[in-house]
């Protein structure tokens, strides 16, 4: 049995945690049209009888981080190369290899020093003429980078069983690291966060979602009736505390049903939904916080 490691890298947006969910035909990243979506690497665990596949779905890799927070995910990113066997790399066929690979792509491509590195050149359904993805080819097959190249549609499943079989070749032959039916090494209590996150992402603009992060307090299983969940969305200042809530708290309202959806579809159990909204300032510059929260600040 072939099994391994692969990470899956990119800039943000260029469609990396949509690519996992389509691999793994289930939804475990959460995805919005917002870039820097994903925080925290996400293990989606790919089983058949001839291969296991752990996927690593990564934050997006973005010139000058800003903030403590942007670092920390930024090591989440390097520890992935570090881990995988065979490194993904995602590139959007709308955009040139100079703006759709990452601004510091040579100190990348060091981390991943001999371990094969397969560009797959995402969102080709939104080429409308197929001949103009020739020249692309050529301008990445001149950097001499990539051990393979693969043109896919995450949307239209255009080749991602090519994917699966190019990977294998790289992987080495084990017992599988995993059970063959587990999906993730991450618990229940991590989704149900960011399922209300990505609700956060999708509901509210501007600086709001990139200023949260959810706090699962409470996760109760009840045999009897739904199961409660309590949850704190953490946010830097009083203003966006406030626009969370909104009037009379009918945002906050709005978020905890949409929220509570996705989770119910997920745990396929009816539970009652919990939110509040506490102001922590500049949170994501407190290297505390920031480790509490999971991140090596």
């Amino acid at each position: 049995m072939k099994v391994g490691y692969c990470a899956i890298v990119g800039i943000p947006n260029a469609g990396k945690s949509t690519l996992l969910n389509t691999l793994l035909e289930t939804k475990l990243s959460i995805i919005s049209a917002k870039p820097q979506t994903t925080r925290k690497r996400v293990l989606g665990i790919f089983s058949t009888e001839s291969e296991q596949i752990i996927f690593l779905d990564t934050p997006g890799i973005m010139p000058r981080p800003n903030t403590l927070h942007h670092k920390a995910l930024l090591e989440e990113v390097k520890r992935s190369f570090a881990d995988a066997d065979v490194i993904l790399v995602l590139a959007e066929a709308t955009r040139t290899p100079e703006s759709a690979l990452p601004a510091q792509w040579e100190t990348y491509k060091k981390l991943a020093g001999e371990k094969p590195l397969i560009l797959l050149l995402s969102k080709i359904d939104l080429i409308k003429n197929r001949d103009d993805l020739l020249p692309l080819l050529a301008q990445y097959g001149a950097l001499n980078i990539f051990t393979e190249i693969i043109p896919i549609s995450s949307k239209k499943k255009h080749n991602t069983k090519q994917i699966i079989l190019s990977v294998r070749q790289f992987l080495p032959g084990d017992k599988p690291f995993y059970d063959t039916d587990q999906l993730s090494d991450q618990n229940d209590r991590f989704f149900v966060a960011e399922f209300i996150r990505e609700e956060v992402f999708t509901m509210f603009r501007d600086e709001v979602p990139y200023s949260t992060e959810v706090i699962i307090n409470e996760y109760k299983e009840r045999e009897m009736g739904k199961w409660y969940i309590s949850a704190e969305i953490l946010v830097e200042r009083d203003s966006q505390k406030g626009i969370l809530i909104g009037k009379n708290g009918e945002m906050l309202k709005r978020l905890g049903e949409y929220s509570r959806k996705s989770i119910e579809t997920f745990l396929g159990q009816p539970v009652f939904l919990e939110l509040h909204v506490k102001a922590r300032s500049d949170w994501r510059n407190d290297k505390n916080m920031l480790r509490s929260l999971g991140y090596s600040a």
